[in-house]
């Protein structure tokens, strides 16, 4: 039997992978783990410009990890760095508020404007909600956790 150089777990003779890690036993293995890594990269990167082409009326701007900064607009950027800035200090200043009931509507509404939001929401509806819908969910859970902080 022989052993794994990456992870030293025992393995048949004849074995192409490593069972306990996944590690290319032979040189084929390699070639062929090689070019399947390519193939998805590949079809990520075939996947991601379908998504975020805007060919579909939207801005182009759904909060998805696989389009680099450079390529969104100076009006992209600041939106989403100004959703980022709002939804995390949301969050922390709900944080300081935790014990009182007002301060669970605050951290949902400063979940809901995060952009990373938009991409998951984006799955189980079919697409990503516009970032209009993502400010009134922000509004409407703000206005919430305010009315409640001042009248409990």
């Amino acid at each position: 039997m022989k052993t794994c150089p990456r992870c030293d777990s025992s393995l048949d003779d004849e074995a192409r992978y490593c069972v306990e890690c996944g590690a290319p036993q032979t040189e084929d293995a390699a070639e062929e783990l090689d070019e399947y890594v390519q193939r998805q990269a590949q079809q990520v990167a075939a996947d991601s410009g379908a998504e975020g082409g805007g060919s579909d009326g939207s801005d182009g701007d759904d909060g998805s990890r696989f389009i680099p900064t450079e390529e969104l607009t100076d009006r992209e950027q600041l939106w989403r760095r100004g959703c980022y800035v709002l939804g995390y200090g949301t969050i922390v200043v709900a944080l300081t508020l935790v014990p009182q009931v007002g301060a669970f509507p605050l951290i949902l509404g400063g979940i809901a404007i995060l952009p990373p939001i938009r991409r998951l929401t984006a799955e189980p509806l079919g697409s990503p909600l516009k970032r209009e819908v993502m400010a009134g969910l922000y509004a409407v859970f703000a206005l919430l956790g305010v009315a409640l902080l001042v009248l409990l």
